[in-house]
């Protein structure tokens, strides 16, 4: 009878230890969100992917000239503001190619052509009809359709990267503030006795925090419906 009281509560401090684990996680990834409060913080972390592939397609506009409302500055600050708000990634992308197809002119065809990989002649008609409203001929209508094609295709690559390079580097910095958290937590429970074995405990606490914080409930559940199994089973 000992035994098995021993057992679930052993069981019960698991579930309790994971949870707030867990927690620790959830706050260190609170911590390192409350960044972008400083210039973008952690979220600026993606964008050179975003904006290597916009500048693929958008020119810079040329010295003395007056920028417009679509032109690269404008459209990177834009793309810069909806991807630090963390506005949706189909409408970032969504954004940004509509904002590539308004710089689409004849004096921009090529470069955009050649970033797309399509025929930088019937680009610039299609652009002259664009401005003009004439109906498009079939075979522009066809390296159009192309164009908008591979434009999706590499908008979506460098989005899909950038998303990837955030979230790892947001894992990342999570981990030393989870750490810290866990040592200070430690030290204002009992600063007196606080020793080397605390820290190590803090320190273990801090280095799982992360990667548990996303299945900790889960885990937790899991820990108690195992613990019950293993009581009827003895019984």
């Amino acid at each position: 009878m000992m035994e098995s009281a021993s057992t679930t509560l052993s069981n019960l401090d698991l579930s309790k230890i994971v949870l707030a684990v867990g927690g620790l996680g959830t706050a260190a990834y609170g911590v390192v969100d409350a960044s972008k409060g400083f210039g973008g913080g952690i979220s600026n972390r993606g964008f050179g992917d975003v904006r290597q592939i916009i500048t693929k397609f958008i020119p810079p506009p040329p010295a003395g000239k007056v920028e417009s409302a679509h032109s690269l500055p404008s459209a990177l600050a834009t793309l810069r503001a909806n991807w630090i708000n963390g506005m949706p990634m189909s409408d970032q992308k969504s954004v940004a190619k509509a904002l590539i197809k308004l710089n689409l002119t004849r004096e921009n065809a090529k470069v955009m052509a050649e970033a797309a990989g399509v025929d930088p002649d019937r680009l610039a008609g299609v652009a002259d009809k664009l401005v003009t409203g004439a109906a498009l001929a079939p075979e522009e209508t066809d390296v159009y359709g192309r164009f908008d094609l591979l434009l999706s295709a590499q908008l979506d690559q460098g989005y899909q990267r950038g998303d990837q390079r955030y979230r790892n580097s947001a894992k990342v910095l999570a981990i030393p503030v989870a750490i810290a958290l866990a040592l200070l937590g430690a030290w204002a429970i009992d600063g007196k006795g606080f020793d080397a074995h605390e820290a190590l405990r803090a320190l273990a606490g801090g280095l799982l925090a992360t990667p548990l914080a996303p299945v900790a409930k889960d885990l937790s559940s899991t820990i108690q419906a195992g613990a019950k199994f293993a009581q009827s089973w003895k019984r």
